[in-house]
């Protein structure tokens, strides 16, 4: 796979957490980097299909009133709970 260098400023303490990272991992301080970026993007990327699959649903009207969802999430606290609003 080809590969591009990427250079990041980050705070002392975070390179220091990562430095000791890769100490106890015995990997390199990339290797570390990587896994974390490669994390965080998937990350981010899940976000934006739910908030698009969200909106979408928002677009037919698949919603819920917030007043319903309201009064199930008090009435978890109390002797008798709601169902859960569908």
């Amino acid at each position: 796979m080809e590969t591009k260098v990427i250079t990041a400023h980050v705070p002392r303490p975070l390179a220091e957490k990562v430095d000791a990272l890769a100490a106890r991992l015995e990997r390199p301080r990339g290797w570390i980097v990587k896994q974390a970026l490669s994390a965080w993007v998937d990350m981010e990327e899940e976000r934006r299909r739910m908030t698009l699959e969200a909106l979408a649903d928002v677009d037919v009207g698949a919603i819920i009133d917030h007043r319903v969802v309201q009064e199930w999430a008090d009435s978890l606290d109390s002797e008798k709970s709601l169902p859960a609003p569908l």
